[in-house]
């Protein structure tokens, strides 16, 4: 098991080639990390990693949903929240609960370092490369 800082250190890693997805928003191409390979790389780096939904509220039109991603180190157990967000008649892929789920897993695990990358418009471009010692990618 490896310590917190050793853990933190792994996760602010670069992603490798292949993890990162790209939608369309706005007229623009944006990347992003899907959920499962969030679980793919906290499954590679954090064995033993905990997932687990605190809430679930409508505001408005949105369903909002607030999950808790808990890691489990050689210093002891750390744990981030992040919320979701999705309107209640979606209209895209999937359901507003796991929609807005997977956004908050996401965002929970970037609060660890994984994929921040992608959140900040600056370095975006060079937020996927090569990286050894990374899982190959399972599916794309």
């Amino acid at each position: 098991m490896r310590s917190l800082l050793e853990t933190m250190e792994a996760l602010k890693a670069p992603l490798p080639a292949g993890y990162v997805a790209y939608r369309q928003q706005g007229g623009q191409q944006i990347p992003y990390l899907p959920w499962w390979r969030v679980a793919e790389l906290l499954d590679h780096h954090c064995p033993g990693w905990e997932w687990s939904v605190t809430s679930i509220q409508t505001c408005g039109q949105y369903l909002v949903l607030t999950g808790r991603i808990t890691l489990r180190t050689a210093d002891g157990s750390i744990s981030r929240e992040a919320t979701g967000c999705e309107l209640l008649d979606c209209g895209s892929y999937g359901d507003p609960v796991s929609n807005a789920e997977a956004m908050a897993f996401r965002r929970a695990a970037a609060k660890f370092g994984l994929g921040r990358s992608l959140y900040d418009k600056a370095t975006r471009s060079a937020s996927a490369r090569p990286v050894q010692g990374y899982p190959s990618p399972t599916r794309s």
